[in-house]
Order: C-alpha cells, then structure tokens, then sequence
C-alpha cells in the first residue's frame, strides 16, 4: 500500500483519463495507491476539494495559501483555522518562504507563514510548508510558531541534511518528490539514504515533476509508486518496507486522516507496530 502524501487533486491534466478525476485516481488505486492528500494552493479552491473529498472517500484535503500565490485578502490565522474546521481538512497548508522567486515580497510570506503555523497550533493539525532557498527563517518561525507534538512535513524537499535533521528534532516529517528519481538529484538521493525512515513520506506534488521514466508528462498520483521504489534502491531495502513505514508515517502525522488500508494491510502495520 502506498499513500501519495501531497498532491494537487485540482489542478491534474486528465487529458489521459477522459477529463475524469476518477478514473486517475483509479489507475493510482490499480497500483495500491490507497490514500491520497490533496493540497490547497488558496482558501477559495478548498470548498472544490472538500466536495472532491465526499465523492472520492480516499481523498483527505489540506486548507492553506501557497507562499507564492496572490490573494485578495490575506487570511488571518482565524480565517485559516476556520475554513480547516469547516471543510474538514486534516492538515493546514499548503505554506511556508520561497524565496528563489520574487513573486510575492519576502515579508508577505513570512507573515502568512506564521499565520498558518498560529493556526496549525490552534487548530491541533499537521502543517504542509513549502521552502525554497529560506532555510532561516523556515526554520527561526517553525521553532517560534509550532509544536513539536503536532509537527508537519517539509514536503517535496531539496534542502539540504542538516536542516532535515534539525526539522527533524522539532517534530517534522521529511517527504520527497519524484525529483529524486531525476539523474542530477544527487543531493536528494542523498537524503533518501540517510532521513530516518519512520521520518520519511513520499509525494508526487503533481501535476508537477513527473518521476524518472515519466519526465516531461504531466505528473499524476499512480507514479508515487516509483518515488516509493527509488527509496527502495537508495537504502537497499524492499520496495515493501517503504510503503509500510511511509503508510505509518502518514497515519502517525495526519491524524484526522481515516486509514484506507485493506484489513490484511492494517493487521500487518500492527503486528509490527507501526500503528
């Protein structure tokens, strides 16, 4: 079984599907693909989610304004909490500093960074961030804003080990993307190796950055699998342990999330005490 921690349900190219989000996600389900996180970019796109979520019961959404995105108005921390309770999101975020772009100014993120980490904390849910080239400040506001008893996930991470493990130490999650599998990505493979595994999650962030051997398609969740195998060779361990650990981490972190796993899958990740 495995879980495609982070992923933009909203915005796939279906053109393969027939323009149906269903049968995506079915031929991620084919794969043993059985849980799905999809990630907000702005709080106007959560309600679409949340209906996707009725419709889809292996669907589980997050509430959250990406650092890079406009908005009209920025959302307080009570405005962020608020639509997390109403739509029944098991996480805040998408959020968090990149600072490789100047798109939105640096002080507009870093205080809707620490919005959404007030309200993470208020509202007792995991926080999804973002970050590019802002390694101090991500980790000054997540020591200031956070509580290591609720954590979150630095999610497609490219940063560098130290900063994973000092994340690490105050309650994160580290996931990786299908980057890692791309032949220049060194440096992930890197952290593959050596981030604990009860620490790790995988994601496709699609419909972005397609794994190795899909690069230049539209991303889709089903290739989570080869994130999970490329894990898999890295550590040299069988492809079966990663689902395993990465399908507990995620439990272990959204905890509102209702485990879709099969009877056999479940009594397994008991028995070795995973859950």
């Amino acid at each position: 079984m495995f879980i495609d921690s982070h992923c933009h349900l909203d915005r796939l190219d279906l053109t393969a599907h027939g323009g149906d989000i269903g049968a995506a996600l079915d031929a991620a389900r084919h794969r043993e693909v059985r849980q799905f996180l999809a990630i907000a970019v702005t709080l106007d796109g959560v309600p679409a989610l949340a209906a996707m979520a009725r419709e889809q019961g292996d669907v589980v959404i997050s509430a959250g304004v990406h650092p890079l995105h406009e908005v009209a108005e920025e959302p307080d921390a009570l405005a962020i909490s608020e639509c997390a309770d109403r739509y029944q999101a098991v996480a805040i975020g998408e959020t968090g500093l990149d600072y490789h772009y100047d798109v939105i100014p640096r002080e507009r993120q870093y205080a809707r960074f620490r919005n959404h980490l007030i309200a993470a904390t208020e509202s007792r849910l995991p926080v999804v961030v973002h970050t590019r080239d802002a390694r101090e400040d991500t980790l000054t506001l997540i020591r200031e804003y956070s509580d290591p008893a609720i954590g979150g996930v630095l999610h497609c991470f490219t940063e560098d080990l130290d900063m994973a493990r000092e994340a690490v130490g105050m309650g994160f999650y580290i996931s990786l993307s299908g980057i890692v599998t791309f032949r220049n990505a060194t440096s992930v493979r890197q952290l593959a190796r050596h981030i604990p595994l009860d620490r790790l999650l995988i994601e496709t962030d699609s419909p972005y950055l397609a794994p190795v051997p899909h690069r230049g398609k539209p991303n889709e969740p089903q290739w989570v699998v080869e994130v999970a195998e490329c894990v898999a060779t890295e550590r040299d361990i069988s492809v079966d342990e990663v689902a395993m650990q990465t399908t507990a981490n995620f439990y272990h972190l959204f905890r509102e999330a209702t485990p879709q796993a099969p009877a056999d899958v479940r009594n397994s990740l008991t028995q070795a005490g995973l859950v």
